[in-house]
């Protein structure tokens, strides 16, 4: 509606690690979550854990904590990037995203970078959309 303000709702859980920087671990505008990166840091320990699988694992349950933090869960992603210190894991990170998502998949990119916070292997961030329902795959 025009002159409606547009409200923003920040998501945070003790589930998925704290922001360590000037960012909040999502965003909640209307029915869209904006969900920051995250890397496979425990959110106990605050420590990464060991290993490109483990952390593949680790970004995905803590993905999965700030989805449902805001209401959704990782079936709600629409759009998934990936940030990958070495390609040559690009298989690996595929066998374990499905066991984290179901078919329709989101849109996703996987890119290869330099370096990463912490010294991390992988990073992930997303958009979800809450309430969309099923999708329609013509």
């Amino acid at each position: 509606m025009k002159g409606e303000k547009m409200t923003k709702k920040i998501i945070s859980t003790h589930d998925a690690p704290k922001a360590i920087g000037t960012y909040s671990q999502a965003v909640r505008a209307k029915d869209t979550v904006y969900l920051s990166g995250q890397i496979g840091l425990d959110p106990s320990t605050m420590q990464l854990d060991e290993g490109i699988e483990a952390q593949i694992h680790r970004v995905f349950r803590n993905l999965s904590a700030v989805a449902q933090a805001s209401g959704g869960s990782l079936s709600d992603l629409v759009k998934l990037n990936v940030y990958l210190t070495d390609l040559s894991h690009f298989a690996m990170l595929n066998e374990i995203m499905g066991s984290y998502l179901k078919e329709p998949y989101p849109a996703r990119a996987a890119v290869g970078v330099a370096s990463l916070p912490k010294g991390a292997l992988v990073e992930m961030d997303g958009i979800l959309v809450l309430g969309i329902g099923e999708t329609d795959k013509d």
